[in-house]
């Protein structure tokens, strides 16, 4: 590992470091320019880096394709089993990223092996019965609700008023939350998701609003995703019926919504995509692809423990330590990246063969990709049909990033367009 500058709290390729000589994960790096830190940190330290977390909490973030292809596909020596961490007697209660790793809780998202397969079975048929023709139907109308609002002025915030939103509200339709809930879970989540001092408390609003939909679900079922997973044959506890609800709702969200506007913005900055507000509907697909691969909502995936020791790249990872996914740097891995030459498409256009929806076992379930794109495309679709004229309102490079190494979307994206009629429909 190279020495750190401490004068500095750079190490000498300008990698922001901490005094134990872990690269710090945070930092405006991963906020405005994470590709180029990713690349400074693979020319350092190699496939898998030494991190530091919130609290001087030691990690390793693994950003080689090979590797992170190797740690997803081994569930035996990198199960996805929190109660193995090393660090557990180390963390407070209000750990500000303790929502994200999760103590060892009887759900889908943290549990391996047999338990996780149970929970599979209970999650993923539900999720397969969703209507893909009907949540379609559903997507355009909200979407055409959420544009009325905004429509009639000429300029809009893509990310608050749509791109957070869509996703929400469409979820609510698929577990039968109410639409007037939408913005409170799109708040919530949002604090939650990116690990700040208020997420605790976020999460407890979570938790409680879930055991609330569960009750509810309880004494009036209906066509519903929470309803279906009720009326699973296997038994389940009212834990693991919330917990699996909190891990729907939450992966079904700030991705799709940060998918939605990485996509835009990627179709407003970029001429390779002005033929989309010509209708040219393929150029949304080919847009929404290259985010996956090039500006992917899910930057960091905590996580995998290690069973036991063992070589791991050119590090020497020890039983319990935390491994962190490093979706999007793996994505950019050199060994699996090859160009055309300049000004060329790069090699990867319309291959699928990226990280974005993690990878092996504890993958997000098929159903729920198909969900999120459906939710993502559709949107988009019936945005640019609705406003083909939207414009940037502001210099790109002025855009601000969501304050997360974990996640990467915008925290706003103002827009300008010809204002247009609203079409009535329902949000």
């Amino acid at each position: 590992m190279t020495r750190p500058d401490y004068n500095t709290g750079m190490s000498p390729g300008g990698c922001p470091v901490a005094p134990s000589g872990a690269v710090t994960l945070d930092g405006p790096g991963f906020h405005s320019d994470p590709a180029l830190l990713y690349t400074r940190m693979r020319s350092e330290y190699g496939p898998v880096v030494a991190v530091e977390l919130i609290g001087g909490i030691p990690a390793w973030l693994v950003i080689g394709y090979r590797e992170l292809h190797q740690v997803t596909t081994d569930g035996l020596l990198f199960p996805r089993d929190s109660s193995l961490w090393n660090q557990w007697p180390m963390i407070p209660p209000d750990w500000p990223l303790l929502p994200m790793v999760g103590r060892p809780q009887p759900g889908i998202y943290f549990t391996a092996g047999a338990a996780h397969a149970r929970h599979v079975s209970l999650v993923e048929p539900a999720l397969e019965s969703v209507d893909p023709f009907a949540l379609r139907t559903a997507c355009e109308q909200l979407a055409d609700g959420l544009i009325d609002r905004f429509c009639g002025r000429g300029y809009a915030d893509v990310v608050t008023e749509f791109a957070e939103l869509l996703p929400v509200l469409t979820l609510a339709w698929i577990m039968g939350v109410p639409e007037s809930d939408g913005s409170y879970l799109a708040q919530t989540m949002q604090t939650l998701c990116d690990g700040g001092p208020e997420a605790p408390a976020a999460y407890l609003r979570f938790v409680e609003y879930m055991q609330k939909l569960l009750v509810q679900k309880k004494a009036a079922p209906g066509q519903d995703l929470v309803s279906r997973m009720l009326a699973h044959p296997a038994p389940f506890a009212d834990e693991e019926y919330v917990l699996n609800m909190q891990s729907v709702t939450a992966a079904g969200h700030l991705p799709t919504a940060d998918w939605i506007g990485n996509s835009i913005r990627l179709m407003l900055v970029d001429d390779r995509f002005a033929a989309a507000f010509g209708a040219a509907r393929h150029s949304i697909g080919q847009a929404m692809t290259e985010v996956l691969w090039e500006d992917t909502p899910t930057q960091i995936l905590a996580g995998r423990w290690v069973s036991r020791d063992t070589r791991l790249g050119e590090a020497l990872v020890r039983r319990g330590d935390m491994l962190l996914l490093g979706l999007a740097a793996a994505n950019a891995d050199p060994h699996i990246r090859q160009y055309s030459g300049a000004g060329a498409e790069p090699a990867h256009s319309g291959n699928a063969a990226h990280f974005a929806f993690g990878h092996g076992e504890y993958r997000c379930p098929y159903p729920a990709q198909q969900i999120a794109e459906i939710i993502a495309r559709t949107g988009i679709e019936v945005l640019l049909d609705r406003l083909p004229d939207l414009d940037l309102a502001v210099p790109a490079e002025s855009l601000i990033r969501r304050p997360s190494p974990f996640l990467r979307g915008f925290t706003a994206l103002p827009v300008d367009f010809t204002p247009v009629p609203a079409v009535g429909g329902g949000s």
